[in-house]
C-alpha cells in the first residue's frame, strides 16, 4: 500500500482553477490551439497556464491567494496575459462548461502519456470530455479534517452546481439541461458524489484498492464533486460548471470558502453533524442540472421545497459574518444577484432566440466575457 499523506495548509488559504475554451474567433467554434498559445507566450510565463486532455481547453490557476481580492488579481492578470496573445493567433476565451456547437469527436487529445493512458482505460467516455468547470480550493490542517469536510460539505453542492450552471447546450443540440457538463462528468467511474468516508485513512484505503486493482491509474483520476487534496493541503470543490464571467467566478469561491470554513469550525466545536441522506443530495444535484437557478430544492434540515433565490439568501446570511472576517463581503453577496438573474444556460438559450445563430450567441458572450478592452502586450 502506497502511503499518502496530507500536506496541511495554512488555513483557510485558497485557490482557484479555470477550465476555459479556446475557440476560433472567425468561427467562434473550439480550436485545438493549445500548443500555439502556449508557445506564444513569454518562455518565463508558460508554466502558469496548463493544456488538458483536450487541445481545445486551458487551465488557468492562481497560485495560493488569502482572500478572494487576492484571487481575483492573481486570476484578472494572468487572463489579460493570455487574451493579449489569443488576439495575436485570432482566438478567443470560451467561459461556459459546454460548448454549443463544436462536436466532440472532432477535439484532438493533448499527446500527454497520461492523458493517453486515460484515454486506453476509459475509452470514449475519456473522449466526450470536452468540458469546463471551476475548482476551488480551500486550506486545511489536516486529512482527517479534510474527509469531514467532504461529507459535510455535499448537502450544499447542488446550490453550487444551481448558480454555476452554463452548458445547455451539446453538439448544436438543447440537451433541456442547465447543466449537461455534470451528466458527461457522472459518465466517469471515480466522478460525482464521493462515496462517504469515516476518516484520513479509509480515504487513503480506498484510493490504493482502486489504483492495486486497476479501476484507476493515478490518485489523480478521483473525480468526485468535492475530494480532498494531499499534494495541497485543501478541499477541493469541483462541482461548478464554469460561470460566463469572472464576477461570478469570484462570488462562487467566497461562498466555497466561505462554507469550509464554517464547517471547519463546526468540527472545531464538536458540533453534531447533520445526517442529510445521499439520496437527498442526488436528487438536489439532478434538480440543479435539470433547472439551473429556476430549480426548487429540498432543505435538507425541514424537508421543504425552496427556490435558490430563497436558499442562496439564507446561507448568505449564515456565512455573513465569517466573510466579514474573510473579507469577502461583496464578493459572496453577489451569489445573490447571480440567483435572481437568469442562469448561464438561460441566457445562452435567450440569445440564441434573439439572433437565431449559436455563432453569434458565442460571439456575444465570449465579447462580454473578456477582461481585456483593447489587444494588450504580455
Amino acid at each position: 500500500m502506497t502511503k499518502i499523506e496530507f500536506r496541511s495548509n495554512n488555513y483557510p488559504t485558497l485557490g482557484v482553477e479555470l477550465e476555459l475554451g479556446l475557440i476560433d474567433s472567425k468561427t467562434m467554434e473550439l480550436s485545438s490551439a493549445i500548443h500555439r498559445v502556449l508557445e506564444g507566450l513569454p518562455e518565463e510565463k508558460r508554466e502558469l497556464y496548463k493544456p488538458e486532455l483536450m487541445q481545445c481547453c486551458l487551465e488557468i490557476n492562481t497560485g495560493i491567494c488569502h482572500t478572494v481580492a487576492e484571487a481575483e488579481e492573481d486570476l484578472s492578470r494572468k487572463v489579460k496575459q493570455i487574451e493579449a496573445v489569443l488576439d495575436k493567433l485570432d482566438l478567443r476565451l470560451w467561459w461556459g462548461a459546454t460548448h454549443p456547437f463544436s462536436k466532440w469527436s472532432e477535439q484532438k487529445v493533448t499527446p500527454n502519456q497520461r492523458y493517453l493512458d486515460l484515454l486506453e482505460l476509459l475509452q470514449e467516455m475519456a473522449r466526450r470530455l470536452v468540458t469546463q468547470g471551476l475548482h476551488v480550493h480551500v486550506g486545511v490542517e489536516s486529512g482527517d479534517k479534510a474527509v469531514m469536510i467532504c461529507d459535510r460539505i455535499m448537502q450544499y453542492l447542488p446550490l453550487l452546481l444551481s448558480l454555476s450552471s452554463s452548458s445547455p447546450f451539446w453538439e448544436a443540440r438543447d440537451t433541456g439541461l442547465a447543466s449537461h457538463r455534470t451528466k458527461i462528468m457522472e459518465g466517469l467511474p471515480t466522478a460525482g458524489i464521493p462515496t462517504l468516508m469515516r476518516n484520513w485513512s479509509e480515504y487513503v484505503w480506498i484510493v490504493n484498492h482502486m489504483v492495486d486493482t486497476g479501476f484507476i491509474n493515478t490518485i489523480r483520476e478521483i473525480w468526485w464533486d468535492v475530494r480532498p487534496h494531499h499534494n495541497f493541503g485543501t478541499v477541493e470543490v469541483r462541482v461548478c460548471d464554469m460561470p460566463g464571467s469572472l464576477e461570478d467566478v469570484l462570488a462562487l469561491t467566497a461562498m466555497t470558502q466561505c462554507l469550509i470554513v464554517y464547517l471547519s469550525r463546526e468540527i472545531d466545536e464538536g458540533a453534531y453533524q447533520h445526517d442529510c441522506h445521499p439520496m437527498m443530495v442526488r436528487q438536489n444535484k439532478w434538480r440543479a442540472a435539470r433547472f439551473g437557478t429556476s430549480a426548487r430544492l429540498v432543505n435538507s434540515f425541514t424537508f421543504d421545497v425552496e427556490t435558490v433565490p430563497e436558499m442562496t439568501q439564507r446561507l448568505v446570511t449564515a456565512l455573513a459574518p465569517l466573510a466579514k472576517r474573510l473579507q469577502c463581503v461583496d464578493y459572496l453577496e453577489h451569489c445573490n444577484v447571480i440567483a435572481n438573474r437568469p442562469s448561464w444556460a438561460s441566457q445562452q438559450r435567450t440569445l440564441l432566440h434573439k439572433t437565431g445563430s449559436a455563432a453569434e450567441m458565442v460571439r456575444i458572450l465570449s465579447e462580454g466575457s473578456r477582461l481585456s478592452k483593447a489587444a494588450g502586450s504580455v
